[in-house]
């Protein structure tokens, strides 16, 4: 952004040291928009006190939230909720500047891959063995336990690039490829669980039947194991809850993308960075309001 006067005047003011000088001073600067993003890189370049530095950073971080606020509100608001460009957009609450590029490239190649082995005279079972296969044999996907202290097991970009993630974010890649080959697969809402379903062809044509008839088997997103009805049965008995049928209903794409978002936030709860869990928890707000 070309620096005018009033850009000047106001970076020059970020190291003033009345809280309510620099409070005025940095709502002016994010009002500006992403692109003064420059001008305050190439301050933060030329200052050496660090408190300094740190305002800028905060500043912005502050602009590419405002940024990603916007896209998730656009994203939200689309007719059609596409599953991985959410994916990446929390992925860019870490990496701001994260180009979609490769992960498009990669998951097409894992699309094709996939594609290859599969035809029209395969079972359900054998089309889900093939996505698994591919997935986790031949890609070598890990999958991990939820941990906190592993906030990149939830970012597609560094599942991806490491080839390791939790059960939501394995979850979503697994989602996504059977999306993009036409396969029923999707995820339901079992109790302390992200696990995924295959609905049978005429699921939702056929209203006498239950959420839980309209499932052909289950599958574990952490290794592509399959389970049984009587594994999925077994589990309720384990943990005490009652079966009910709002648990095998197909979960949508924002409840998906909001769940992503509220377990991410468990990463990030010190003091120095309880911020970004607010942030995290704003954006899964954002996208669960009508």
């Amino acid at each position: 952004m070309h620096q005018n006067a009033e850009i000047s005047a106001l970076l020059t003011l970020i190291d003033d040291p009345d809280e309510e000088v620099f409070s005025t001073v940095s709502s002016r600067i994010v009002d500006y928009g992403k692109g003064i993003i420059p001008n305050l890189e190439n301050l933060w370049e030329n200052t050496t006190q660090e408190d300094t530095q740190d305002r800028i950073e905060m500043l912005i971080h502050r602009l590419h939230f405002q940024d990603l606020q916007e896209e998730f509100t656009n994203w939200k608001r689309s007719p059609y909720q596409d599953l991985l460009s959410a994916s990446i957009l929390v992925s860019r609450f870490q990496y701001p500047d994260l180009v979609s590029t490769s992960i498009m490239q990669e998951m097409e190649k894992l699309r094709r891959n996939i594609w290859l082995e599969l035809n029209s005279y395969l079972t359900p079972l054998e089309q889900v063995n093939v996505i698994s296969s591919i997935l986790y044999n031949y890609y070598g996907l890990k999958g991990m336990e939820v941990g906190y202290q592993h906030p990149e097991e939830f970012l597609v970009n560094k599942v991806l690039e490491c080839k390791r993630g939790n059960t939501i974010s394995n979850g979503i890649l697994y989602l996504v490829l059977s999306q993009l080959l036409d396969i029923p697969v999707k995820a339901i809402n079992i109790p302390k669980q992200f696990v995924l379903a295959y609905f049978k062809s005429e699921y939702s044509l056929d209203p006498k039947q239950t959420p839980q008839q309209q499932i052909e088997f289950y599958i574990d997103p952490l290794s592509g194991q399959v389970f049984t009805h009587k594994d999925v049965e077994n589990y309720f008995k384990r943990i005490s809850v009652p079966p009910v049928a709002s648990y095998f209903k197909a979960v949508d794409h924002k409840r998906i993308i909001q769940t992503l978002l509220e377990e991410f936030s468990k990463c990030f709860d010190t003091p120095k960075d309880e911020y970004k869990q607010r942030e995290l928890l704003m954006l899964a707000e954002l996208i669960s309001t009508p």
